[in-house]
Protein backbone atom coordinates (compact mmCIF):
# COMPACT_ATOMS: atom_id res chain seq x y z
CA UNK A 1 0.00 0.00 0.00
CA UNK A 2 2.72 2.90 0.62
CA UNK A 3 3.80 1.70 -2.71
CA UNK A 4 0.70 2.86 -4.23
CA UNK A 5 0.28 -0.77 -5.61
CA UNK A 6 -2.79 -1.43 -3.31
CA UNK A 7 -5.18 0.13 -1.44
CA UNK A 8 -7.30 0.04 1.50
CA UNK A 9 -10.63 -0.80 1.51
CA UNK A 10 -12.44 0.43 4.91
CA UNK A 11 -15.82 -0.06 6.43
CA UNK A 12 -17.98 0.68 9.21
CA UNK A 13 -18.28 -3.36 10.18
CA UNK A 14 -14.62 -4.04 9.74
CA UNK A 15 -13.38 -1.55 11.58
CA UNK A 16 -10.10 -1.44 9.99
CA UNK A 17 -8.18 2.19 10.44
CA UNK A 18 -6.80 4.16 7.57
CA UNK A 19 -3.50 3.12 6.68
CA UNK A 20 -0.61 5.51 7.01
CA UNK A 21 0.98 6.88 3.45
CA UNK A 22 -1.80 4.76 1.91
CA UNK A 23 -4.76 5.70 -0.27
CA UNK A 24 -8.13 4.53 0.97
CA UNK A 25 -11.85 3.91 0.09
CA UNK A 26 -15.30 3.67 2.24
CA UNK A 27 -17.40 0.80 1.81
CA UNK A 28 -20.94 0.88 3.65
CA UNK A 29 -20.91 -2.38 4.05
CA UNK A 30 -24.47 -2.76 2.86
CA UNK A 31 -23.44 -5.86 0.73
CA UNK A 32 -22.75 -7.82 3.63
CA UNK A 33 -26.00 -6.65 5.59
CA UNK A 34 -23.53 -4.38 8.26
CA UNK A 35 -24.79 -0.73 7.22
CA UNK A 36 -25.02 0.34 10.78
CA UNK A 37 -27.91 3.28 9.49
CA UNK A 38 -27.29 6.95 8.08
CA UNK A 39 -25.89 8.60 11.24
CA UNK A 40 -23.53 6.21 12.51
CA UNK A 41 -22.35 5.72 8.99
CA UNK A 42 -21.89 9.91 8.71
CA UNK A 43 -20.45 9.80 11.44
CA UNK A 44 -17.53 7.17 10.81
CA UNK A 45 -16.94 8.78 7.32
CA UNK A 46 -16.95 12.44 9.61
CA UNK A 47 -13.81 10.91 11.29
CA UNK A 48 -12.07 9.87 8.36
CA UNK A 49 -12.32 13.22 6.84
CA UNK A 50 -9.41 14.37 8.24
CA UNK A 51 -7.09 11.98 5.85
CA UNK A 52 -9.39 12.92 2.88
CA UNK A 53 -6.84 14.03 0.34
CA UNK A 54 -6.05 10.32 0.04
CA UNK A 55 -9.54 8.84 -0.18
CA UNK A 56 -10.54 7.73 -3.27
CA UNK A 57 -14.34 7.41 -2.59
CA UNK A 58 -17.02 6.89 -0.19
CA UNK A 59 -20.40 5.02 -1.13
CA UNK A 60 -23.16 6.16 -0.03
CA UNK A 61 -25.75 3.37 0.86
CA UNK A 62 -27.51 0.92 -1.71
CA UNK A 63 -29.60 -2.14 -2.07
CA UNK A 64 -28.01 -5.02 -3.98
CA UNK A 65 -30.08 -5.27 -7.11
CA UNK A 66 -32.00 -2.72 -7.09
CA UNK A 67 -31.45 0.97 -8.30
CA UNK A 68 -34.72 2.76 -7.36
CA UNK A 69 -34.41 1.69 -3.47
CA UNK A 70 -30.65 2.51 -3.92
CA UNK A 71 -31.47 6.10 -5.63
CA UNK A 72 -34.11 6.62 -2.55
CA UNK A 73 -31.43 6.18 0.10
CA UNK A 74 -28.32 7.10 -1.93
CA UNK A 75 -29.88 10.88 -3.18
CA UNK A 76 -29.75 12.83 0.06
CA UNK A 77 -26.56 11.46 1.49
CA UNK A 78 -24.09 11.48 -1.92
CA UNK A 79 -24.29 15.49 -1.01
CA UNK A 80 -23.13 14.62 2.76
CA UNK A 81 -20.31 12.81 2.00
CA UNK A 82 -19.33 15.57 -0.51
CA UNK A 83 -19.76 18.09 2.13
CA UNK A 84 -17.14 15.97 4.16
CA UNK A 85 -14.33 16.94 1.48
CA UNK A 86 -14.74 13.23 0.62
CA UNK A 87 -15.67 11.72 -3.43
CA UNK A 88 -19.13 10.40 -2.93
CA UNK A 89 -19.69 7.38 -4.70
CA UNK A 90 -23.07 6.27 -6.31
CA UNK A 91 -23.45 2.15 -6.04
CA UNK A 92 -25.05 1.59 -9.33
CA UNK A 93 -27.22 -1.41 -8.88
CA UNK A 94 -29.66 -3.33 -12.07
CA UNK A 95 -31.79 -0.87 -13.44
CA UNK A 96 -29.87 2.07 -13.53
CA UNK A 97 -29.83 1.82 -17.14
CA UNK A 98 -33.77 2.42 -17.26
CA UNK A 99 -33.18 5.99 -15.10
CA UNK A 100 -32.81 8.94 -17.06
CA UNK A 101 -33.09 11.48 -14.30
CA UNK A 102 -31.88 14.78 -14.92
CA UNK A 103 -29.95 14.83 -11.41
CA UNK A 104 -28.54 11.32 -11.26
CA UNK A 105 -25.50 11.88 -12.92
CA UNK A 106 -24.42 15.38 -11.42
CA UNK A 107 -25.09 13.99 -7.74
CA UNK A 108 -22.18 11.84 -7.62
CA UNK A 109 -18.32 11.70 -8.37
CA UNK A 110 -17.64 7.99 -8.45
CA UNK A 111 -19.52 5.26 -10.00
CA UNK A 112 -19.27 2.06 -8.66
CA UNK A 113 -20.77 -1.05 -10.12
CA UNK A 114 -22.23 -2.90 -7.80
CA UNK A 115 -25.35 -5.14 -8.79
CA UNK A 116 -26.10 -8.53 -9.47
CA UNK A 117 -23.22 -10.49 -10.82
CA UNK A 118 -25.18 -10.95 -14.30
CA UNK A 119 -25.94 -7.25 -14.63
CA UNK A 120 -22.25 -5.96 -13.51
CA UNK A 121 -21.04 -8.38 -16.33
CA UNK A 122 -23.49 -7.62 -19.06
CA UNK A 123 -24.00 -5.04 -21.56
CA UNK A 124 -25.96 -2.76 -19.18
CA UNK A 125 -22.94 -1.94 -16.56
CA UNK A 126 -20.65 -1.51 -19.53
CA UNK A 127 -23.25 1.12 -21.40
CA UNK A 128 -23.42 2.78 -17.63
CA UNK A 129 -19.23 2.83 -17.20
CA UNK A 130 -18.77 4.36 -20.78
CA UNK A 131 -21.55 7.32 -19.91
CA UNK A 132 -19.73 7.80 -16.31
CA UNK A 133 -16.13 8.10 -17.97
CA UNK A 134 -17.65 10.45 -20.83
CA UNK A 135 -18.66 12.71 -17.93
CA UNK A 136 -15.40 12.53 -16.59
CA UNK A 137 -16.16 10.14 -13.31
CA UNK A 138 -14.13 7.78 -11.80
CA UNK A 139 -15.60 4.21 -12.38
CA UNK A 140 -14.67 1.32 -9.71
CA UNK A 141 -15.48 -2.33 -10.10
CA UNK A 142 -16.44 -4.52 -6.52
CA UNK A 143 -16.21 -7.93 -6.44
CA UNK A 144 -12.95 -8.29 -8.81
CA UNK A 145 -11.67 -11.64 -7.12
CA UNK A 146 -9.24 -13.02 -10.31
CA UNK A 147 -7.25 -11.57 -13.59
CA UNK A 148 -9.85 -12.53 -15.41
CA UNK A 149 -12.28 -10.02 -13.52
CA UNK A 150 -9.11 -7.44 -13.07
CA UNK A 151 -9.25 -7.30 -16.75
CA UNK A 152 -12.83 -6.32 -17.20
CA UNK A 153 -12.47 -3.75 -14.76
CA UNK A 154 -9.38 -2.12 -16.86
CA UNK A 155 -11.79 -2.67 -20.24
CA UNK A 156 -14.84 -0.87 -18.54
CA UNK A 157 -12.29 1.77 -17.81
CA UNK A 158 -12.84 1.07 -14.08
CA UNK A 159 -9.86 3.22 -12.13
CA UNK A 160 -10.05 0.79 -8.97
CA UNK A 161 -11.34 -2.61 -8.28
CA UNK A 162 -12.08 -4.22 -4.45
CA UNK A 163 -12.19 -7.95 -3.85
CA UNK A 164 -11.95 -10.05 -1.23
CA UNK A 165 -9.19 -12.54 -2.06
CA UNK A 166 -6.71 -11.56 -0.13
CA UNK A 167 -8.95 -12.20 2.93
CA UNK A 168 -8.37 -15.88 2.85
CA UNK A 169 -4.99 -15.53 3.37
CA UNK A 170 -3.37 -12.16 2.61
CA UNK A 171 0.81 -13.54 2.92
CA UNK A 172 0.31 -16.46 0.16
CA UNK A 173 -2.20 -14.58 -2.01
CA UNK A 174 -0.46 -10.97 -2.22
CA UNK A 175 1.93 -12.14 -4.79
CA UNK A 176 -0.74 -13.53 -6.68
CA UNK A 177 -2.60 -9.95 -7.05
CA UNK A 178 0.83 -8.12 -7.46
CA UNK A 179 0.99 -10.18 -10.72
CA UNK A 180 -2.43 -9.66 -11.38
CA UNK A 181 -1.60 -6.13 -10.84
CA UNK A 182 2.02 -6.22 -12.68
CA UNK A 183 0.46 -8.14 -16.07
CA UNK A 184 -2.59 -5.86 -16.44
CA UNK A 185 0.11 -2.58 -16.29
CA UNK A 186 2.53 -4.38 -18.68
CA UNK A 187 -0.16 -5.32 -21.00
CA UNK A 188 0.55 -3.79 -24.37
CA UNK A 189 -2.36 -2.68 -26.60
CA UNK A 190 -3.30 -4.29 -29.94
CA UNK A 191 -3.75 -1.13 -31.75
Amino acid sequence: MRRGELGALLSPAAGNPVPDDALWAADNSAYTGRYPGDSRYLGWLESLATQADRCLWATAPDVVGHHLATWALSRDLLPRIRDLGLPAAYVAQDGMEHDHSSDLWEAFDVLFIGGSTGWKLGPAAAELARVAVDHGLAVHLGRVNSLTRLRYADHLGASTADGTYLTYGPDKLLPTVRRWVHDLRSQRPLF
